[in-house]
């Protein structure tokens, strides 16, 4: 089964849900803001993916963080990890868990590659 990961009220989200459920897909939805995000999943997703795939630089929330701060969160993957655990808006959305990886953000045709 197929989990996505992020937050009901975003765009890019509503988009993915009509999608998956246009194609009849099932699905487990995890929502950040509800349900929070744990250290272990953040990491497996950068060991994968990679930091500047999870990490969300465009979005309100990285951009309120001063120069500092955004600094202090990429010292380190720990420190990157600890800022997306506490900060779940700054993580790409959607990560869309499936049976061979990931798919970050939307993607019609990798959604509909799915089916």
């Amino acid at each position: 089964m197929l989990v996505i990961y992020g937050i009901k009220n975003c765009s890019t989200m509503k988009k993915a849900f009509v999608l998956l459920d246009e194609l009849a897909l099932a699905y487990e939805f995890h929502d950040y803001k509800k349900q929070g995000i744990d250290a272990e999943t953040i990491k497996s997703w950068i060991d994968v993916l990679g930091a500047d795939v999870v990490l969300n630089k465009k979005g309100t929330t990285w951009r309120k963080l001063s120069a500092e701060q955004q600094q202090q969160a990429l010292q380190s993957e720990q420190a990157l990890i600890a800022t997306l655990v506490e900060h779940s808006s700054m993580i790409k959305r959607p990560i869309v868990k499936t049976d061979t990886g990931f798919i970050v953000g939307f993607d019609e045709a990798q959604y509909r590659a799915l089916k």
